[in-house]
Parts: structure tokens; sequence; C-alpha cells
């Protein structure tokens, strides 16, 4: 047996997955059709970048996922930059 859509069996992260995956479908994919697998592959990796980059998302301030990963990104670094030269 597979685990749905996650990669550590954490139903949140499936439940996160299942989401995205909903309103990917609701706002775009199935108001679209495609001649063929290769258009509808490009298609989709097209509305990801989207919504992960271009589409401002209310539940993070009006703020694209990319945005926030990027601004959490350089947080941690810049944490675990401090915290080695405190204790080094």
């Amino acid at each position: 047996m597979l685990v749905s859509v996650t990669q550590n069996g954490d139903p949140y992260e499936n439940a996160l997955a299942d989401r995205v995956n909903g309103i990917l479908k609701g706002e775009w994919i199935n108001q679209e059709s495609y001649d063929n697998f290769q258009i509808a592959q490009k298609r989709i990796h097209e509305i990801i970048r989207i919504y992960n980059c271009k589409r401002l998302h209310s539940a993070i301030g009006y703020r694209t996922p990319e945005e926030v990963h990027r601004r959490s990104y350089k947080v941690k670094r810049a944490t675990r930059k401090q915290a080695s030269h405190t204790t080094g």
C-alpha cells in the first residue's frame, strides 16, 4: 500500500495537498481542455507556477507561497548563522 500524496505519511500534509489539487482543478484545469498529454503537462506546469509564484493567497497575508517560502528560508539561514557564531 502506498501513501496517497505525502512523503512521510503525515495526514495533515495529505489534506494540504488535496486542497491545493482541488484549487488547481477548480480554478483552472477543469475549465480547460488539452489536445494531447504534452500540452496538458506543459499547461499544468504553468498553472502550478502561477499558483506558487504569482497568485496571492489570503491565508498568508496576500503573498505568494514562493515569497513566504523564500523569506522563511532566509530567516532560518540567518538564525543558523547567528547560532554558529554564538556557540563557536
